[in-house]
């Protein structure tokens, strides 16, 4: 039988990549009437903490020593974070990567 603290972790860890695939980082294509397409591309970070501990219960440890487990508590958790950083650009013999930053599409107005 596993430690409650590997149940934990893998529950967490099924969480996460459930939500992040490769189809996260680089997205499903847009093909346009022009003859383009068009590939958003994204960083994706993640972060993950379980911890737990067996403690004794109020009948002391005579009784735990026993031969019978110690109750366990413990937690986990995880975070995903998702940043476009541009998009190809695919067509008429060019690739080129458009950037999502602040001053890109400004620069490219003027």
């Amino acid at each position: 039988m596993p430690h409650p603290i590997e149940v934990l972790m893998k529950t967490a860890m099924e969480s996460i990549k459930d939500m992040v695939d490769v189809n996260t980082v680089v997205g499903a294509p847009i093909e346009t009437p022009e003859g383009y397409v068009i590939v958003p591309v994204s960083r994706v970070s993640a972060g993950f903490a379980a911890g737990g501990t067996d403690y004794e219960t109020a009948r002391g440890e005579e009784e735990d020593r026993a031969g019978k487990p110690l109750p366990f508590s413990g937690g986990s958790g995880a975070g995903v974070s998702v940043h476009p950083v541009g998009f190809l650009v695919v067509g008429k013999g060019q690739i080129r990567l458009l950037p999502v930053d602040g001053n890109a599409v400004v620069g490219r107005l003027s």
